[in-house]
């Protein structure tokens, strides 16, 4: 796994989305490059589905939703087609490299929780998606406070 590095973030709102304020819909749509190593998160109403390479599926996608408290969910997809022992090695990667993708999302999009510090204490919830029945999880991931970048 390699550390958060945030010089490697690359962040763009769309949609009209407001950086200092939470309103639902609020959908993260993170990619990356594995060329450059560099990250890109789009804040928006919608995910960037045009950054998203379908023949690889390895995006994390994000969104807020707010029940008896406001909850962060994220899904991953595990499987995408492949076959077991592929599922397996996806699983193990997604597993490794999401806490890097979780401090992306925090520090992209920072003035959100900044000027709303009770979404530290919000719950993320990981959805690992897979045809696979033990692969196909739903798992509380901690508070967005465990993934705030320390300088």
């Amino acid at each position: 796994m390699f550390k958060f590095n945030p010089k490697k973030l690359k962040v763009i709102y769309r949609d009209e989305v407001d950086s200092n304020k939470l309103e639902i819909p609020r959908k993260y749509t993170l990619t990356h490059s594995d060329r450059t190593g560099n990250l890109f998160l789009t804040i928006g109403k919608t995910y960037d589905y045009k950054s998203i390479n379908y023949n690889i599926r390895d995006e994390v996608l994000a969104f807020w939703e707010k029940s008896d408290k406001y909850y962060l969910k994220v899904k991953l997809e595990v499987d995408n087609g492949s076959s077991l022992p592929k599922i397996i090695i996806r699983n193990k990667i997604f597993r490794e490299d999401l806490p890097l993708a979780l401090n992306a999302i925090v520090y992209g999009d920072k003035m959100l929780f900044e000027n709303n510090k009770m979404l530290y204490k919000a719950h993320i919830i990981v959805y690992f998606k897979s045809k696979n029945e033990k692969y196909n999880v739903i798992e509380d991931w901690g508070e967005i406070k465990d993934y705030k970048y320390k300088e």
